[in-house]
């Protein structure tokens, strides 16, 4: 994939990706995957910062499902974040979701903002993540928490050259760690309660799901708006990538961490 007016995320993509994921989704799940990332937590009436809000359908999940007080949602692009803007505006929760465009680096935020920091297979781009991990704990509340889904390479050391090529055909500046630099990035940072929970059996599964249907009706249905020579990229990628998902090398986790009280 090619950056279309400087942006990764285009309106192309973002319509591509939403045919596949649904409304204001940018990555696999839904809403479903946002209640597995929180299994457990109540974050009613919590301040939350969403890293990586994207197009708004993860903010919409945990004000609407999850009674979230108000999600500051940020992220580094304009397209995702007009179109984040326009789905949270028609639900009317402009009251509760802010989506703010930051630049990369430290957080904009003082020490102690936030009750929870969130995010949704977004800080993938990332790639320094003891520095990510700082900054989160930073902006924390002492008690809160970390919880997030990412994609993850299986181990450390150069991907494979099977993975090589997904991560060339993606054309998304995938800056993927392995669970263990996850763990110690947050155990550095000052973090408890840490976890690491692997998402490989389901999602090798889900793409599978994913890649017939860019092959039927809804790939079709999507070319009329994209063009079929862009859902014939998309449509390469998944086959590069299910092969790394089969392997365990590409390995989608949820990650969750403490701020200790």
């Amino acid at each position: 994939m090619e950056a279309e007016g400087g942006e990764l995320y285009h309106a192309r993509m973002i319509g591509m990706l939403e045919a596949i994921w649904g409304e204001g989704f940018l990555s696999p799940g839904g809403p479903a995957e946002v209640a597995r990332v929180l299994e457990g937590a109540d974050i009613a009436g919590m301040s939350v910062l969403d890293i990586g809000c994207g197009a708004g359908g993860i903010d919409l999940a945990l004000v609407r499902s999850h009674g979230a007080g108000y999600v500051t949602g940020i992220d580094v692009e304009d397209s995702v974040l007009a179109r984040a803007r326009s789905l949270v505006a028609a639900a009317g929760l402009q009251g509760r979701i802010g989506c703010v465009k930051v630049a990369p680096g430290p957080l904009p935020f003082p020490p102690g903002t936030f009750d929870v920091v969130f995010s949704k297979d977004s800080i993938v781009h990332i790639p320094d993540k003891h520095a990510l991990m700082r900054e989160v704990f930073r902006v924390l509340k002492p008690g809160g928490w970390f919880m997030a889904s990412d994609w993850l390479i299986g181990r450390e050391g150069p991907p494979s050259a099977e993975m090589a090529a997904y991560i060339a055909a993606e054309g998304l500046d995938f800056g993927m760690a392995s669970p263990a630099r996850y763990r110690e990035a947050m155990a550095e940072a000052g973090f408890t309660d840490i976890s690491v929970k692997s998402r490989n059996d389901w999602y090798k599964q889900v793409a599978r799901t994913e890649l017939a249907r860019l092959q039927g009706e809804m790939g079709a249905e999507a070319a009329r708006i994209v063009g079929q020579g862009f859902v014939d990229e998309n449509i390469g990628i998944w086959s590069r990538m299910i092969p790394v998902l089969d392997s365990g090398e590409h390995c989608p986790s949820h990650l969750r961490a403490r701020k200790p009280g």
